[in-house]
């Protein structure tokens, strides 16, 4: 206190004088209609200024739960895709009862690490098996499909990425059906898959899509990407084509991992017929 009044008695002319200044101030305006509006106004301003950079803060600081609502949402609205049912039809007495079951739910997750350049490549994905996660399902984002679950934990899960030496999914080409299987090419790049094995009876076209064959751990219709380039080496009997990717792997937030619900039956039911080969 006694370091305070030092202080104030040091600088008295000071203070003295800024009060002063502020009285004077205060006096002109009061009594100057003109000043008092350009006073006013430009306090007005400076007041929406700063309520502007308020609520661009807050809304910056809320864009994460907003981020998670969407993701939620959407993973929602996909469980309602027609693609995300099977149609269940049985004929008795010439009388049809179609119904539709859902085969396909999705878990939404964030993603909390990855990678892109190396020959083999994971991303970490922020919910495990308490939230319903297990080996084996595929992963998928807004933009197409992401890679599969191989690794489970209580909390967490590890994604094999579709950039991934090992990585192969059943595809087809969007228009005449036919279906051949995506890879990573060969040249690592990011951006880049290769469509194999498909019949020669096909006529892709520059720019076709390519999306997921309904035959994997994926429902049938999601995006893959566009065929870039039809002369690709390799091929022999079938054709083989490049496939600009739809996903840009470095800029993965959000994904869904797909529960088949008839997965585990069919995988039963074909392990079964190669123990009678």
């Amino acid at each position: 206190m006694r370091t305070l009044w030092r202080f104030i008695n040091r600088y008295n002319a000071f203070f003295l004088f800024l009060i002063f200044e502020i009285a004077a101030l205060i006096i002109y305006v009061k009594n100057n209609s003109y000043q008092r509006a350009e006073v006013i106004n430009s306090a007005s301003g400076l007041i929406g200024r700063l309520n502007t950079e308020k609520d661009q803060l807050y809304g910056y600081l809320a864009l994460k739960d907003v981020n998670d609502s969407l993701a939620r949402e959407n993973a929602h609205l996909r469980g309602l895709l027609k693609s995300s049912y099977y149609i269940d039809t049985a004929t008795k007495h010439k009388v049809t009862d179609t119904v539709y079951k859902q085969q396909y739910e999705y878990i939404i997750a964030r993603v909390i690490n990855n990678s892109v350049n190396q020959p083999n490549n994971y991303l970490t994905i922020n919910k495990g098996s308490e939230q319903g996660i297990a080996k084996g399902m595929g992963v998928i984002c807004n933009k197409g499909i992401v890679g599969k679950v191989i690794y489970v934990s209580s909390h967490f899960s590890l994604v094999q990425s579709l950039l991934h030496k090992d990585s192969q999914f059943s595809a087809m080409l969007a228009n005449d059906k036919e279906i051949g299987s995506i890879q990573w090419n060969d040249d690592l790049d990011p951006h880049k898959g290769i469509l194999k094995d498909v019949s020669n009876n096909a006529q892709p076209k520059v720019g076709e899509w390519v999306v997921t064959s309904g035959y994997s751990l994926f429902p049938e219709g999601v995006p893959v990407g566009k065929v870039s380039s039809l002369h690709t080496k390799g091929g022999g009997y079938s054709l083989n084509m490049e496939v600009t990717l739809s996903v840009d792997f470095s800029k993965l937030e959000y994904v869904n991992v797909v529960n088949n619900k008839f997965g585990k039956e069919q995988e039963a039911l074909e392990g079964q017929k190669k123990k009678d080969e």
